[in-house]
């Protein structure tokens, strides 16, 4: 994948072959319609990223594509495959990565992914050479032969990601695939990750870490309320719902009449989080003099540039004082 500054995911230049496209896309349980006809496209070899707070719908539209939940309306192909009609065939050449460990502690490492071949009707010989070309990649040769259950959690999740591509499944699901891990493990997994996008596969990804989604995603969308609120890549979704920078004050309660008001005159919209006000605006440096000069008691104050938390929150979380 092409990175460009601090990492950022850029759009390669390739031919834009569909993978995976939904239309009216819905799901009900019961009473209860958890996605509410959404319309996207997935392209071959881009992750693709869900985005939303707890309920939004984005997990039952992942279950949907990999075929552990039926859609109630719409339509879905995924790799060609109308999904209701060739369900078998769409879980044969997909990879899922759940979020819960659900790895056999009873088996070791390497047998992990034997088993896990014979499900797809591998010739023993093959499932061999896949499950230790896919311990290298994951960096868990050493491991082969360790009980899972004396893994860390990183080593888990690594493992997760290699019985996923047992099968080399040209489209690869993943329920957030760093929870838990550690910065250094967490890194390790999202280069894992770019390999497999340079490689042509296509991912799905869903995050609750914004900086994760930034990093991985060449295209995304928010959801909320079982609806799609917001498309496009991570520089696009920034330059549409924020402001390009961010002033960050904190100061106490009796200052904030004070403080208030001169950001909201100043910025282009204000959010405020406890004791701490979040000013967006096209130059942060110089809203800073401003509240400087105007003598106003600050506890803390620092700028930075806007980014997909900001975009989160904008779209489903805090309101913002326009």
């Amino acid at each position: 994948m092409n990175r460009g500054r601090e990492g950022i995911a850029e759009p390669r230049s390739r031919a834009r072959v569909s993978s995976i496209v939904a239309r009216g896309l819905k799901k009900s349980y019961e009473s209860f319609e958890a996605v509410k006809g959404v319309d996207f496209e997935v392209y071959r070899g881009e992750c693709f990223g869900f985005l939303g707070p707890n309920g939004a719908g984005k997990t039952t539209t992942m279950k949907m594509i990999y075929g552990a939940a039926i859609p109630t309306d719409g339509e879905l192909t995924v790799a060609g495959l109308d999904i209701t009609r060739e369900e078998r065939a769409v879980k044969r050449r997909i990879g899922v990565v759940a979020q819960e460990n659900n790895l056999d502690e009873d088996l070791k490492v390497k047998e992990n992914l034997l088993v896990y071949g014979r499900y797809y009707d591998m010739p023993r010989k093959e499932t061999l050479r896949r499950a230790e070309e896919l311990l290298e990649f994951v960096e868990l040769t050493e491991k082969a032969d360790a009980e899972v259950e004396h893994l860390s959690g990183g080593m888990k999740r690594r493992l997760l990601i290699a019985r996923a591509l047992i099968n080399d499944p040209e489209i690869v699901v993943l329920d957030e695939p760093t929870t838990g891990l550690d910065p250094q493990a967490r890194h390790l997994v999202w280069e894992r990750l770019r390999e497999l996008t340079s490689e042509g596969k296509t991912l799905i990804l869903t995050t609750h870490y914004m900086e994760e989604a930034a990093q991985l995603c060449d295209r995304l969308v928010v959801m909320e309320g079982g609806r799609i609120i917001a498309l496009g890549s991570p520089d696009e979704l920034v330059e549409e719902h924020v402001s390009p920078e961010v002033l960050e004050l904190r100061a106490a309660p009796d200052a904030m009449g004070d403080l208030l008001p001169l950001l909201e005159d100043h910025s282009d919209a204000v959010e405020r989080a406890g004791n701490a006000l979040l000013a967006y605006t096209a130059d942060a440096g110089a809203l800073q003099e401003r509240v400087r000069n105007a003598g106003v008691s600050v506890d803390n104050m620092l700028y930075r540039r806007a980014g997909l938390e900001d975009v989160f929150m904008r779209l489903t979380g805090r309101r913002l004082i326009d």
